[in-house]
């Protein structure tokens, strides 16, 4: 038996760590006719950034893990548990039978990126156990498993297994702020229990999730059974079952709300339901004080690539143009071609129009391709062109042809970043029978820029310009600010003399 004061020992047991990002981060849309959108990805990447930043517990534990490597006495074995060292201010260590107590100021750390703290724990070399009966501390920045910084109480880790548990905690999972009353770890997966989510960070977020179950599988899924959606202390709605692929953008569930000179005040809110594998149920629902109610209703179906669904109700563009569908079907196949950067789409879509007081049998398909976006000496080069056929019932009217557009984005520094791009159409208001989603003219140019003042505010300017017959169409000015856990956008349309402004939450 051996005993030491401010003891640090280190038992070579396995493998080296290599920190992996949390899950991917909620991507953000922007609503623009006028090529904005091609900026969209500064607020992704800075949202990336954000959620990818190190602690600074986390910066020391990675240096403490180098620290470790150092003092190894033999190759580190892949197969076997990881190596780990602990220290305290009164530690025990049995080498006989592996036992050892430590007592005041306890830190374990294991080489796999892993620490755990209290002020007293016990455990056994031998069998990989570790406990700690009273209050804990968890981090975990472990290679192929979700970042973890934890506070709670009875952790009980065993590090060869990989198998543990942990009372009464809260703190951050991947990139969800979470609590629960049982936290179980597994190597493919956190199970919380009588819990909550959130992306919300504040002491009291302005918005989380509850649910019985919850299992976090790393880079691929959050699963959640009997969850309940809150806003501030209020449950908007509620689901048995609520699955998100964390590798992908996800889904709003949160409302919004804003206000623009057509529409007057309004408020967003989308509510989906999975009726069978691969058949979802979705009610975007979006009512104003000037026009009432203009909501629509979804029944989808998604299967490799393939995608079919039925749609009921009103539909409105970024140029306040609006149409009714009654109903209509939507028919659509992505495929990438062969190994080739780009990938194509055939669609169609066959439905009852209603709009500007007429009401025609809709019908369009055509195919659109899309090159990968093209990136060299810091520039991104966008490409996509298509051939379409609309025919309207109404007047026997059919209209086909190309449309093709590029964009050139360049992000010139941290702060500053423009595009410049256009666009080419043969469908246009002018010689369509409904004027939703389409161009005014066929050549558009387009171009932009964006500049953050801070971390919390961004401005933007935003032009569109019609080659024939010369004018500009669009000049848009934008303003970005961030609150705690959601983002007020402003958006003033001179050419319209028109604003909008628009208030969202953090997507979750």
């Amino acid at each position: 038996m051996t005993k030491a004061t401010k003891t640090r020992i280190l038992l070579a047991l396995t493998t080296a760590c290599t920190v992996l990002p949390p899950a991917a981060h909620a991507a953000y849309h922007g609503d623009t006719d006028t090529g904005f959108q091609h900026l969209d990805f500064i607020e992704n990447e800075r949202r990336e950034e954000r959620e990818n930043r190190l602690t600074e517990e986390q910066v020391k534990l990675l240096a403490d893990v180098g620290e470790m490597e150092k003092y190894l006495r033999h190759p580190v074995d892949a197969a076997a548990p990881s190596p780990i060292a602990f220290e305290g201010d009164d530690l025990t260590y049995d080498e006989r039978t592996g036992d050892f107590t430590a007592k005041g100021h306890v830190d374990i750390v294991q080489l796999a990126a892993r620490r755990f703290q209290g002020d007293y724990v016990e455990g056994n070399t031998v069998s990989g156990e570790v406990s700690v009966p009273d209050r804990a501390h968890m981090l975990q920045l472990t290679e192929g498993a979700a970042r973890v910084t934890l506070d709670g109480y009875r952790i009980n880790y065993n590090y060869k297994t990989r198998e543990g548990a942990m009372a009464e905690a809260k703190g951050k999972v991947g990139g969800y702020y979470m609590t629960g009353k049982r936290f179980e770890f597994y190597p493919d997966k956190i199970v919380v229990y009588d819990g909550t989510q959130t992306k919300c960070s504040a002491e009291k977020p302005d918005y989380h999730l509850s649910a019985d179950v919850a299992e976090l599988y790393p880079g691929d899924r959050l699963v959640l059974t009997n969850v309940k959606f809150w806003l501030k202390n209020k449950v908007i709605f509620t689901k048995k079952h609520y699955e998100v692929d964390v590798s992908k953008p996800i889904q709003r569930n949160l409302p919004s709300a804003g206000y623009d000179s057509d529409d007057g005040l309004w408020l967003e809110q989308t509510f989906s339901y999975d009726l069978a594998p691969r058949v979802t149920a979705s009610a975007n629902l979006y009512v104003t004080t000037n026009k009432g109610w203009r909501s629509h209703y979804d029944l989808g179906w998604e299967n490799r690539g393939t995608e079919a669904i039925l749609t009921y109700g009103v539909f409105e563009d970024s140029d306040d143009g609006w149409i009714k569908k009654e109903p209509a079907l939507l028919l659509s196949y992505n495929k990438r071609l062969g190994n080739t950067p780009i990938t194509y789409r055939l669609y169609s879509e066959y439905g009852r129009w209603y709009g500007s007081g007429i009401h025609s049998n809709h019908w369009q398909y055509g195919i659109s391709a899309v090159h990968d976006t093209i990136r060299f000496h810091g520039y991104r080069l966008d490409l996509a062109a298509g051939y379409s056929i609309t025919r309207e019932s109404y007047d026997g009217s059919r209209v086909q042809g190309f449309n093709a557009s590029a964009y050139l984005t360049r992000p010139f520094n941290e702060r500053f970043a423009a595009y410049i791009g256009g666009i080419y159409t043969k469908s246009t208001k002018t010689n369509t029978l409904f004027d939703f989603d389409q161009e005014d003219y066929s050549k558009i140019l387009q171009a932009g820029l964006s500049y953050r003042l801070d971390e919390r505010n961004r401005i933007g300017i935003a032009t569109k310009y019609a080659v024939d017959p010369h004018k500009w169409t669009d000049v848009d000015y934008y303003w970005f600010h961030d609150l705690h856990c959601s983002q007020i956008i402003l958006r003033y349309r001179s050419e319209q003399d028109s604003w909008k402004i628009k208030w969202e939450f953090t997507p979750w």
